[in-house]
């Protein structure tokens, strides 16, 4: 498993936010919290709970996933994403 601080466009660390890889796929997590989890299928998924908590943790979900939150969420509602228990 590799751990990453995720980068800001200015290239600083940004504190609490993290880029996670292992051979399953590829995690966001904020905080503690794990928020996304692509699989190496390319299939995304987002915590039923946590996807949307906090404007700091939806900004750096957005950038992680590059795109906003209302494709995020027509993505959602299209089932494309799917919301399951991360944590």
């Amino acid at each position: 498993m590799k751990v990453y601080n995720m980068t800001s466009q200015k290239g600083n660390q940004i504190a609490n936010q993290f880029e996670i890889y292992d051979k399953k796929g590829r995690y966001f997590q904020s905080y503690n919290s794990i928020i996304v989890f692509i699989n190496n299928k390319g299939q995304v998924y987002l915590d039923e709970y946590y996807w949307d908590y906090s404007t700091t943790t939806g900004k750096y979900r957005n950038m992680f996933l590059g795109e906003k939150k209302n494709e995020t969420e027509n993505k959602i509602k299209s089932k494309e994403y799917k919301l399951k228990n991360l944590n």
